[in-house]
């Protein structure tokens, strides 16, 4: 094998490598997200709405993004304390009061032809008993859900789709992050710190430099192969 096509195969390798990196991470899914404040920070809901039940005086939260998976997730906006979203709102004998933050993302995360309301807060009271779908189904209607009882759609919006996947240009999650955190400096200076805060992602993937590994052994083998066969 010549030093020319030992190259050209190295390069052929390399490239499906990178490329293979760049599709993987081109791909999200556009979907409302849920979370429970826990400690003042959200974190990840580990139920659904539909199973999750809530107790009296706690704070949750939705959140509608582009986003790959729950680490890549984008977290409610805005300021979240139950007695403030609940103080107009009185406890009553045999209910429950949960505060909830819907947060329908930004224009960049929205459908075609379709505009994000605003962020909102609301407080709502229901038996004792209720799901975290039952009380967001009180204060926040008409909701939308698929068949196989994934939430679609809050108050209307977005009015297609759920759960769809999304081609994006974006190559590394901080970007959404980056978002969040510069809008939660606006109605926060708390939440932002705490957002600055969080590790980023950014750099390429472990899968990735070890691809690169992988093709950077081969053509050395392959240009030793080549001058040894030398005479």
């Amino acid at each position: 094998m010549s030093r020319r096509r030992t190259c050209a195969l190295v390069l052929s390798l390399l490239l499906l490598v990178l490329g293979g990196a760049g599709q993987a991470q081109a791909v999200g899914y556009r979907y409302w997200s849920f979370w429970d404040l826990t400690g003042g920070k959200w974190t990840y809901a580990t139920q659904g709405p539909s199973t999750a039940r809530p107790s009296d005086g706690d704070v949750q939260g939705f959140r509608f993004a582009v986003s790959a998976d729950s680490q890549d997730a984008s977290k409610p906006r805005g300021h979240a304390d139950f007695a403030a979203i609940c103080a107009k709102t009185p406890a009553q004998a045999g209910h429950k009061r949960v505060a909830l933050v819907i947060d329908s993302g930004t224009t960049a995360d929205a459908p075609g032809g379709e505009t994000p309301p605003a962020p909102r807060t609301v407080c709502a009271r229901v038996p004792a008993d209720a799901t975290t779908a039952e009380a967001l189904a009180t204060v926040a209607k008409p909701l939308r859900y698929d068949t196989n009882a994934l939430l679609c759609a809050i108050a209307g919006y977005p009015g297609t789709g759920c759960g769809e996947q999304v081609a994006t240009s974006r190559t590394a999650p901080p970007t959404t992050a980056k978002a969040d955190a510069d809008a939660e400096a606006k109605d926060n200076a708390q939440d932002n710190a705490d957002a600055k805060s969080e590790p980023a992602r950014h750099g390429p993937s472990l899968g990735l430099l070890a691809g690169i590994a992988a093709v950077a052994a081969l053509g050395g083998a392959a240009v030793w192969q080549t001058r040894r066969r030398r005479p």
